[in-house]
């Protein structure tokens, strides 16, 4: 896995978990991974170092504004691209296993224009 997706899949990971716990520790980021605690500890200091993740006094991970930005960038594709393949006849496992990698590499080019496809579509139906 590239350094980059890497750091996309944990920014994306904290955002899914603050949303729906409203909190997020590194212990639930290595189970909705399923990764390793020590992976994940590692993982968190190169965030925190890059100024994207900062860590409280109780141990929550909370994304900065830069990282917070990152994360919903990455889930909004996510979430957009599983759509498209699930509106496409693609079984949802399959289409978001897909949009996971998809997500990743596609340039913002392409996405643009499946966004604007998508949109034209749910406006046509």
């Amino acid at each position: 896995m590239r350094v980059q997706e890497s750091r996309e899949n944990y920014l994306e990971a904290i955002l899914m978990l603050q949303k729906k716990h409203g909190y997020v520790r590194s212990v639930d980021v290595a189970n909705h991974l399923n990764f390793s605690r020590p992976s994940v500890s590692v993982a968190m200091a190169n965030l925190r170092n890059l100024g994207l993740v900062t860590t409280d006094e109780h141990g929550f991970l909370h994304l900065t504004d830069e990282g917070r930005a990152e994360a919903e960038k990455v889930l909004e594709r996510h979430l957009l691209i599983t759509d498209w393949l699930v509106g496409l006849g693609v079984g949802e496992e399959t289409a978001a296993e897909d949009a996971c990698r998809i997500e990743h590499v596609i340039s913002q080019e392409s996405f643009d224009c499946i966004r604007r496809h998508v949109e034209e579509r749910l406006q046509e139906g």
